[in-house]
């Protein structure tokens, strides 16, 4: 799950990692107002979850609480393309008003779990306000890379190493130190998936702060943080994957025309993996889980089938805890409830599949059964290029 910036900030704040004052407005008064307080000369960013604001026009310096008005009131509502948004673009609703400081550097600051290491690692680099990834492309070694035992936190041996990494000395180096062990404290404790701060900012005065932050949670913690949940914004993820998490399903949209329908991340990722082979494009990413009811089964065929860009559906289950009868059933109640616009194609492997494979052929239904999963991505390949378009 997802923040926005000042929910972001706001919670480092509670672990006494220093940021920039700032405001959070919705309308251009409050904005003028917000400006005022924090001395007139501000910064307006809008609030969405994505990078890139700046380049696209959603981060402006204002010199007075007037022009901090007038941007806000052209930010509210607008559609905010970036690299990370899509074409799409996110609307505008909040926007942050923060202080304006004196930047010497802006630096970089990223913690991750490294699943090789099986540990936090925290990413450095003297190239901040830049995309990491670029970094990382164009030069490696600009990248120090600081793994962190989750138990102890960050050691001062090791908050010592990261400061020299990014080239911070006298009282700058001293906060430093201080600002990297309180930031992992609050990636540690806060089940944080990722958090980073980009830029890290160094002012002329020597001062060290977040002058920005991305904080990602695992959904999987989200049961220990009641208050973060009540943070989550619906407007900033996509209707379909809002739809499916209240049946308990994992799925993500794709830009392909092949909606998938699978039991397991793993067998999931398999069926994307050949159906590109195999010549298509996956439209989702979705996983039913081990024990799906016939219930949410029917659910995830119609969010599957709300993609108007899907032209065939392909349904790949490995019956292990998972029944074939019962991903039968409701393949068989879903096409009868919602009809079947496209072609399906199920193949279906373990625990009753026999009985599954029965319950289909005696629907009726003109489903297409395969043999197999290269044989299915085939046979949905094939079908999505002759659906006739919507």
């Amino acid at each position: 799950m997802k923040v926005h910036e000042y929910q972001a900030k706001e919670i480092l704040r509670r672990y006494g990692v220093p940021t920039p004052r700032g405001i959070v407005v919705d309308n251009p008064d409050e904005a003028r107002q917000a400006a005022k307080e924090l001395g007139g000369r501000v910064v307006v960013k809008a609030q969405i979850h994505a990078g890139g604001r700046g380049k696209g026009g959603g981060v402006k310096l204002a010199k007075d609480a007037d022009e901090a008005a007038e941007l806000t009131k052209k930010m509210l509502g607008m559609t905010l393309v970036t690299h990370q948004t899509g074409p799409e673009g996110r609307v505008v609703r909040k926007v942050l008003i923060e202080e304006a400081l004196n930047i010497d550097r802006e630096l970089y600051l990223g913690i991750t779990l490294d699943r090789k290491l099986g540990l936090p690692v925290v990413m450095a680099s003297q190239q901040g306000g830049m995309e990491i990834e670029e970094v990382a492309e164009r030069d490696p070694k600009a990248i120090h890379r600081e793994p962190i035992d989750a138990v102890l936190g960050a050691q001062p041996f090791e908050a010592r190493a990261i400061a020299y990494a990014l080239g911070l000395s006298g009282e700058s180096y001293k906060q430093g130190i201080s600002f990297m062990q309180k930031l992992m404290r609050a990636y540690i404790e806060t089940d944080a998936s990722l958090l980073e701060i980009n830029p890290l900012l160094v002012t002329k005065e020597g001062n060290v702060l977040a002058l920005d932050c991305k904080l990602n949670f695992d959904d999987n913690a989200l049961f220990r943080h009641k208050e973060f949940v009540e943070m989550r914004d619906l407007h900033e993820e996509d209707p379909l994957e809002v739809e499916a998490s209240k049946f308990g399903l994992n799925y993500i949209k794709l830009d392909g025309n092949v909606g998938c329908m699978v039991n397991g991340a793993g067998l999931a990722m398999g069926t994307m993996d050949i159906i590109k082979l195999a010549g298509g494009e996956p439209a989702n990413f979705l996983d039913v889980g081990g024990g799906a009811s016939a219930e949410q089964v029917k659910n995830a065929f119609r969010i599957i089938l709300s993609d108007k860009n899907v032209k065939a559906i392909l349904i790949n289950i490995f019956g292990g805890i998972m029944r074939g009868d019962r991903i039968a059933e409701g393949v068989v109640s879903a096409s009868r409830e919602v009809g079947l616009p496209v072609p399906v194609v199920v193949r279906l492997e373990g625990t009753n599949v026999e009985l599954g494979k029965e319950i289909l052929a005696q629907s009726g239904l003109p489903l297409i059964t395969a043999d197999g999963m290269w044989d299915a991505a085939q046979k949905v390949v094939e079908a999505a290029k002759t659906a006739r378009p919507s």
